[in-house]
């Protein structure tokens, strides 16, 4: 019986993924074809990416996560599409999981389970425990949507994904100081998708009722410093997403 993993193309956006890049791919070894869709980088990403057979290289410009997953996408030779961070592994039982599909149905979805590790320990509260996110797709019949950041694939109304059993195992941040860096890059992006204005007073509430459901609702205090971190950052990017929107409503 032919491995499934022959037929599908693991896709990956990357920019300045050197610091974890090759433990992706090494989890993606098996895979027929892994497609590197470089948006800029300016580490050692390229090189990296370049000592893998099953590898192949494309560069092209970042349009949003949505549009630039799509874009990357096309290019692949296979038509099943497993869509892949540059800081997410594939473990064993996962990659057992996606090897033993028939992929004959083009009209259905996958899900996997993502596990989020901060620091080097998993996070299960704060909005950062265990996710299921549709992953595996035939590019004839889905693709992400168009939005610039938190896009998934679109799925029709009533229509679910099965699920895979085995884990991505994600490397959420390497350090405390990724959180200021990824802060500022998603609140941009959010910030241009979005025309809602409100005044200093309700950003200000908003800010803090954002770090009241992470860390007391979504019970990020059940993970220490993590969870404090998590909520901090979580009400710091509300604030600065509102306040950019307002600061420009202001200077029009």
């Amino acid at each position: 019986m032919i491995s499934a993993l022959s037929r599908i193309s693991v896709v990956l956006m990357v920019r300045d993924a050197e610091a974890t890049l090759a433990a992706t791919l090494d989890s993606v070894r098996e895979f027929g074809e892994v497609l590197v869709y470089d948006n800029g980088s300016r580490d050692d990403t390229l090189s990296i990416a370049a000592r893998y057979a099953n590898v192949r290289i494309q560069q092209g410009e970042f349009r949003g996560f949505g549009p630039t997953r799509n874009t990357a996408a096309a290019l692949a030779r296979n038509d099943w599409i497993f869509s892949l961070d540059a800081d997410e592994v594939v473990d064993a039982g996962l990659a057992a999981s996606l090897s033993g599909l028939a992929l004959d149905k083009p009209e259905q979805v996958y899900a996997v389970e993502r596990w989020n590790y901060l620091l080097g320990k998993r996070v299960r509260h704060a909005g950062w425990g265990s996710q299921w996110l549709t992953r595996l797709y035939h590019r004839g019949t889905h693709q992400f949507t168009d939005a610039a950041v938190h896009e998934k694939v679109g799925l029709a109304s009533g229509e679910q994904p099965l699920r895979l059993s085995g884990a991505l195992r994600h490397t959420a941040m390497r350090d405390a100081g990724d959180f200021l860096v990824k802060m500022h890059r998603y609140t941009m992006l959010k910030a241009g998708e979005s025309t809602r204005t409100y005044p200093p007073v309700i950003i200000c509430l908003k800010t803090v009722w954002a770090f009241i459901r992470a860390y007391f609702l979504r019970l990020g205090m059940l993970d220490g410093w993590r969870g404090l971190l998590i909520s901090v950052s979580e009400a710091n990017g509300v604030f600065y997403k509102y306040m950019v929107i307002y600061s420009k409503r202001e200077q029009a």
